[in-house]
């Protein structure tokens, strides 16, 4: 009879607190790439945005190719590549062999590159939908761009992204499932360890699904709750 209080408990023969430590390190990896995707995001969404067209051009091939390649490809790509290239540059001062990249560091760095695709989409439907009628007026009252883009671009574009970028924040909690092929513990690595260590693969496959759903489940409560929030003055104007 197996004690599963002891097996996903904390002492020394549990695997509670591995299992705690590597969804920590799951979420720590997603809101990392999801920030940076964010921030690399809304520079693809203006240049597809921009009038100029060679910008316009470089932001439709980042989104294309970027939704275009599979993930765990781009993430074997920014570790090896990113290896190689050090291997390269470390050997033009006579270091030889094979330097590691910290798995963290590229994980979040391939998943925010990866969202910033994603998140750019987001961006460009959600300032397509802002009111032209108060951009103009802005204009009209001789406010000035930096000032208009803060109090009125900025919150609106919010305000209709937050759906977009919660499905966004979803899909890269489960991308972060994919770190573990660089060997860094987050959750997926600690249940395929503990699976093998313990062998009772189902046991731990099926907790760590758990642990990814209460994740994902809350993440969904707090969108849900942001969205509302936004739009609960929107919504007393409309009225």
């Amino acid at each position: 009879m197996i004690d599963y209080l002891t097996l996903f408990g904390t002492g020394p023969d549990g695997w509670g607190d591995d299992l705690a430590v590597g969804a920590a390190v799951t979420i720590a990896v997603a809101l990392g790439g999801f920030f940076l995707g964010a921030i690399f995001g809304s520079l693809v969404a203006w240049a597809k945005i921009a009038g100029n067209a060679p910008l316009r051009l470089l932001g439709v091939g980042y989104t294309t190719i970027l939704r275009g390649i599979p993930d765990l490809l781009v993430i074997y790509l920014f570790y090896f590549g990113g290896s190689a290239v050090l291997a390269a540059i470390a050997g033009l001062f006579g270091h030889q062999g094979f330097i590691g990249l910290p798995s963290f560091a590229v994980g979040a760095v391939a998943i925010g590159v990866v969202s910033a695709a994603y998140q750019a989409e987001v961006f460009r439907a959600s300032f397509n939908a802002l009111s032209k009628g108060e951009i103009e007026a802005a204009h009209a009252a001789g406010m000035h761009k930096t000032l208009m883009f803060r109090r009125i671009i900025v919150p609106q574009m919010l305000r209709h992204a937050i759906p977009g970028l919660g499905n966004v924040w979803l899909l890269v909690v489960k991308e972060s499932a994919l770190v573990s092929v660089t060997g860094l513990a987050e959750l997926m690595r600690t249940t395929q360890l503990a699976a093998g260590s313990t062998r009772l693969p189902f046991d731990f496959y099926l907790a760590g699904a758990l642990i990814y759903l209460a994740i994902t489940f809350i993440s969904t409560m707090l969108f849900a709750h942001s969205e509302k929030r936004s739009r609960r003055g929107f919504s007393e104007a409309i009225r």
